[in-house]
């Protein structure tokens, strides 16, 4: 019985002394002392990289707009492995990325919240969606622009509150008008697009088709309703 009690002491001892350690090292990131700025940064990383793995991992398995993007894709034939979804940290303001071929950045050190995560991941599970079942050329802006209306509008990404953090108060049309500005963004960044006027111009030629297309969803207010119901973070 002394054995089984020295025994159970030191695997509780151990315990203890790996915890503090560990808080030994979050508190010497948050504060910097006794460590190097490029030990910090790393830390700062490593923290990151946990966080949006576990945020990863729960959208994945409970919020119903990803499970219901996942699903449709997975039907589609083009079913997404955990590893083709990977978090990153990322050099732009960017939130997240998709690449045609088949794959998803969650930018790390730019999502300060799972919800935040779930709106990315779902923008861009649209895109991948739009590649798989309709063969989207991305050189081709209208092809990037019909995409880019589609995942602002049916992810969460334009929601009042998401708008409203941004500085960008709309009283009539807010949907639409975050949606539209959103799309010409992301065309314009598009290597093969000169300008924003051309931007623009892809957006408007294809937005009333590329608007009211809610595929997968049923409708724009399914998608929203989703997102609502699913985990804060």
């Amino acid at each position: 019985m002394e054995r089984n009690s020295s025994s159970s002491s030191t695997s509780e001892d151990s315990g203890n002394s790996t915890a503090f350690q560990r808080w030994l090292k979050k508190a010497a990131v948050l504060t910097g002392i006794g460590i190097t700025p490029e030990e910090r940064q790393r830390g700062y990383e490593d923290q990151q990289h946990v966080r949006c793995e576990k945020w990863k991992t729960e959208l994945m398995s409970y919020s119903p707009s990803v499970v219901f993007m996942l699903k449709h894709l997975r039907l589609s034939g083009c079913t997404v492995p955990h590893g083709n979804i990977i978090c990153a940290p990322c050099d732009l303001t960017r939130s997240g990325g998709f690449h045609p071929a088949g794959g998803i950045v969650l930018c790390q050190n730019h999502l300060s919240s799972k919800r935040q995560m779930e709106d990315t991941l779902t923008h861009e599970l649209v895109h991948m969606h739009d590649h798989c079942k309709f063969n989207v050329d991305w050189h081709n802006l209208r092809h990037h622009a019909c995409s880019e209306i589609r995942a602002n509008s049916l992810s969460g990404d334009c929601r009042y509150m998401r708008e409203l953090g941004r500085g960008h108060v709309s009283f009539t049309k807010q949907h639409q008008t975050c949606v539209r500005r959103r799309a010409i963004l992301s065309v314009r960044a598009n290597p093969s697009c000169p300008d924003e006027a051309t931007a623009a111009r892809a957006v408007n030629e294809v937005w009333e088709s590329c608007f009211n297309d809610t595929r997968p969803f049923d409708e724009v207010r399914l998608s929203v309703v989703a997102r609502t119901c699913s985990h804060g973070g």
